[in-house]
Formats: structure tokens, sequence, C-alpha cells
């Protein structure tokens, strides 16, 4: 053998030990993957520990927030408890002076009149009645509960239609003689029938005119104005329908299955919609002439209710909007819808405003006045009222010395309602400011003995943060003590919320702001929303913008009637 083919053996045979290396580097290699598997799998559980760690700790955030607001449920029973027990037992709390007695036994005197005689629709703000009655007022209240428990029958309108049906017997001749009867009385009986709505197909028909001659020229009466060219809607029906939705709050879902199962007519919802949003197009002009004239007073009570919409960009739930409310006292009624409660809306809403304006606490407003310095806002007093009314059941005694101090202020405010604004603020004057001296000198007494977040210090808190802004009314007799004139306002939406529930869209918001508006404004003065609605849509078409101001509701006056 040579000495290449030895050097090529050496170098073909493997040394020693490699074969048993190779097979120990082979498991190291399986082994490090099992582990690298192990490990991954332990991470993963490490992870969702992690996840079910996180969700034990927002799950016990909400057991910790349910148990404190049953923990100030609780608290807030067992107080009321315990007043019971006073109540019932005898003194087991704070005794109580004569005149906390006093007021205390009138709060629910007041408290059973209101319930017995329920305050009419119009009431404008809380009226307490006098301590003592005239001799003859009681007697005359005696008399008139002497009289027969039959409640008294209501005079029809003399405008209603009458149908009067007559039965004559059947043989007029008398039995005996048989010569005919002569009529010597009657009987009558009366009763109210329903006449249903019904829905007519109106049809406008103009003859074209033309001659033979060669010059002659084809002639068409023209058509009178319409809301809406082109389209089925009648003046009739538009009123209908801004009655029932509006007013009636019925759903235009509704609407559409009464017209198809009542009146055998299909009318899309959709299309209701659109009518709607072409009527209020037309009675926008009226709404910025109502705000126009309102704003160029200076004096404004505003406030704001939330309602619900139905957002396409808000999937499978609704999200809130706004309401604001902006009305002169026994006047017109403006709202505008906002997505936001925020200041935005206001501070857009009263620029070039001058004035005052009569809001509750809330932090929006104040920051309204110092962005607008020539604004100044005035308090409400119904709002701290409610906060004493809530610390009866905590500190019986001190909330009644509140009440019966407040309602000395109502009670004033109930005598200055038949004078003008001079002797109105002229009598407040004279009368009020020992009252607001005296709540003030208790509330600056009681603050720092009572505990921040308890009923009392909550009430006596607010009074003393918005003493200032609370007795802003004595300064101007057109000035009210409350808001509670444009709290009445809100009401009949309140209504409506619970019955159609949300805003069909957000941009839908506006149509509703301005038909609302126009309805609680002829409310407020005394004019029938029905008649208004006829009478202007059916002027709007033909009306120069410059004429706008006839058709707001303070200066409205019915068309006469067409007589040919």
């Amino acid at each position: 053998m040579n000495l290449g083919d030895e050097i090529r053996r050496r170098f073909s045979e493997q040394p020693p030990g490699t074969a048993e290396s190779a097979q120990n580097l082979e498991a190291a290699l399986e082994e490090a993957r099992r582990a690298k598997a192990q490990l991954a799998e332990a991470q993963a559980e490490l992870a969702e520990a992690q996840r079910v760690k996180f969700r034990m700790v927002e799950e016990q955030a909400q057991l910790q927030a349910q148990l404190e607001a049953v923990q100030a449920q609780l608290a807030e029973a067992q107080a009321y408890i315990a007043e019971l027990k006073r109540q019932l037992f005898g003194s087991k709390g704070e005794p109580l002076s004569a005149e906390q007695e006093a007021q205390l036994e009138q709060l629910a005197n007041d408290a059973q009149e209101q319930a017995k005689s329920p305050a009419p629709a119009s009431q404008e703000v809380l009226e307490e009645e006098e301590e003592e009655e005239e001799e003859e007022e009681e007697e005359q209240a005696k008399k008139e509960r002497r009289k027969s428990k039959r409640p008294s029958r209501h005079p029809l309108p003399a405008t209603m239609e009458t149908v009067t049906v007559t039965l004559e017997p059947e043989n007029k001749d008398c039995p005996r003689c048989g010569l005919e009867q002569h009529r010597i009385g009657e009987e009558v009986s009366e009763e109210f029938e329903y006449i249903p709505a019904k829905l007519i197909r109106r049809r406008t028909v103009r003859p074209k005119l033309a001659c033979r001659c060669e010059e002659s020229t084809v002639v068409i009466a023209p058509m009178p104005p319409r809301l809406l060219p082109q389209s089925k809607l009648g003046l009739g029906l538009a009123v209908h329908l801004l009655l029932t939705r509006f007013d009636d709050h019925l759903s235009f879902y509704r609407l559409e299955h009464i017209f198809r199962e009542r009146h055998g007519v299909e009318i899309p919802r959709q299309q209701m919609v659109q009518w709607i949003e072409h009527i209020a197009g037309w009675l926008k002009p009226i709404y910025e002439a109502m705000w126009q004239e309102m704003k160029a007073g200076n004096y404004l009570q505003i406030d704001e209710t939330p309602v619900k919409v139905l957002d396409r960009d808000v999937s499978g739930k609704t999200a809130r909007g706004y309401l604001w409310f902006y009305a002169v006292p026994r006047e017109d009624v403006i709202l505008e819808f906002c997505s936001s409660r925020g200041q935005d809306a206001p501070n857009k809403r009263l620029q070039g405003f001058q004035g005052t304006i009569q809001t509750d606490a809330y932090e929006v407003y104040e920051a309204v006045v110092k962005k607008n310095p020539k604004i100044e806002r005035i308090g409400c007093l119904a709002h701290a009222r409610r906060y004493v009314y809530k610390a009866l059941q905590e500190s019986l005694g001190e909330a009644v010395w509140f009440i019966g101090k407040i309602r000395e202020l109502y009670r004033i405010e109930s005598a200055a309602r038949v004078l003008d604004h001079t002797e109105r603020h002229a009598l407040r004057q004279v009368q009020a400011p020992p009252l607001w001296a005296a709540l003030q000198t208790r509330a600056e007494e009681l603050r720092p003995k009572l505990l921040p977040q308890s009923t009392m210090g909550k009430a006596v808190n607010y009074f003393f943060n918005e003493y200032k802004a609370l007795e802003g009314y004595l300064r101007d007799g057109r000035f009210e003590i409350d808001n509670n004139l444009i709290e009445n306002a809100i009401r009949p939406t309140a209504v409506g919320r619970r019955r159609w529930l949300f805003i069909g869209h957000p941009q839908a918001g506006w149509r509703s702001a301005v038909i609302y508006s126009l309805l609680l404004s002829c409310r407020r003065r005394g004019i029938n929303p029905q008649s208004y609605l006829s009478d202007v849509l059916n002027r709007l078409p033909s009306t120069k913008i410059t004429e706008i101001h006839q058709l707001l509701p303070g200066h409205w006056k019915p068309s006469p009637p067409n007589t040919s």
C-alpha cells in the first residue's frame, strides 16, 4: 500500500466515540425542543392567569362600588327609620321648638291641601296659602262644601257643532177625540258623539283654455302655493302629523300602522320623516325670528334635559343628546338640540346677548358668564329648596327652619304676582331682605358643623355657595324667584321621552327643536296649536321673509275666514 492509500484510509475512518457524541447531541436538541414547548405553554398559562387576575380585580371593583351604593342606601334607610321612630315613640333625636313644630304642621297642611286640590297645568311657581283666612272666605268655603257632591258640569263651547235629531210619536192623534195633538213642551237629552277622522283625496283640476284663432295662447289657472309641490301632502295631513308626532308623541311606526289599518292607505314612515323635515324647514324662519326677539330682551331662563338618540355611529345602543331650553317667562320658548352638555351650546347660542340669565348651579353656566362679561347669572330657589326637603329625614329641626323661611319668601311672591314690575320690586325690597339675611346667618353657623356629604350638609353648601345668585332676583321686578317656569316647559318633552323613547337620528334633533319650540310657545300664550299651525302653514308659502314676524306666536292673528 502506497502512502496515498494509507492517508485516504486514515481520514475515512471515524474517530472513536464520534457516533456516541452525535447521539448525545441529538438527544440534547430534542430535550431543548421539549423545554421550549413547555416554556411556551407556561407563558400561555401565565398570560391566562394574568387575564383572570385582571377580571377578578375588575369584578372586585364593581362589587366594591355596589357595596358602597348599598351602604349609602342602607344609611339613608336607617336615618329614615330613626326619624320615624322619633316621630312615633317620642323624642329620640333633637327636640323641636314650638316654632318648628308649628312650621312642620304648616308643611303637612300644605301637602294635604295640594293633594286635595291638584295644581292646574298653567301653574308657574309654587303658591302657598295664607295661614289665616278671612272669616267671610272660610264661611263661603263651608257653604260650598255643603253643596251636592255631584261634580259640576263644564259648559260646552259655543262653536261646537250640534246635530239635532227630533223623534216624533208615531201616532199624533188623540185616542179619545181623534184630533191631532198640539205640542206643549219637549224633553232634551244630549250626548257626545265622535266622528272618526278620515283621509280624502283632494283633486285639483285646472282646465286649459284656448281659442281657434291663429294668435291664441293657452290659458290655465295658476296653481295655489303649496307646502311641498309635487307631493301628496295636504295641509290638514301636515298639521295632523305634527300634532300626533310631537304633541301626542306617537311614533312614525305607529302612525304608519294607523293609516294602514284604519284608513286603508299606505304611507311609509320614511315618507312621513321626509315630510316632517320639509315642514320644519318652512317653520325654521319663525323659530329664528322668535330667538332674535328673545335675545333683544335682557332676561332669559335656561335649562337642559337629556334625550336618547338613535345614532348609526353608535351600534347596539342609543347615544345621549340634550335639549337646551331658552325662555322668557310667560312668553316664548326656544329649544336647541346638541349632542353635548358642555358650554359650547350656550356660548354659541348666547352670542350677542346682554343681560341676565337664570339657571341652576350647573358649572357650565358659570363658565358661560366668565367668558361673557356682559352676562350676569341669578339662581333658582326651587333647586335649593329641593336639597332642604331631602334633608328632612336627617336633620328635621334645621331643615324645617330653612323651609319655613323659604315659604315666607314664596308667600311674598304670591302677594306680588298681581303687581306690576315696579310695585313688585318695591314690595320685595321691603319684605325679603331680612329673610335672606337670616338664611345666610344660619347657613354660616351650620356649615362648619355638618358633614359635607350629609344631606343637610349638601343643602347648606348649595345655599351658601349660591347665596349671591339666589338673591339676585331682588334686583329687578321682572326676575322670577326660581326657574320653575322653564321646568314646566320641559315636562311635555319628558312625557314624550317616555312614549317615543328617542330621537331617530342626530340630524333630526333640530327638527324636533323647531317644532317643540312653536308648540310650547303657543301653549304658554294660550294659543290652540292646531289653529296656529293650520293658519301659519297655509300662509307660509306665499309669505315674504320680511313678513315672518307676523307669524310669530306673540304677533299672530288668525286669518279672516274666506267668505268667497
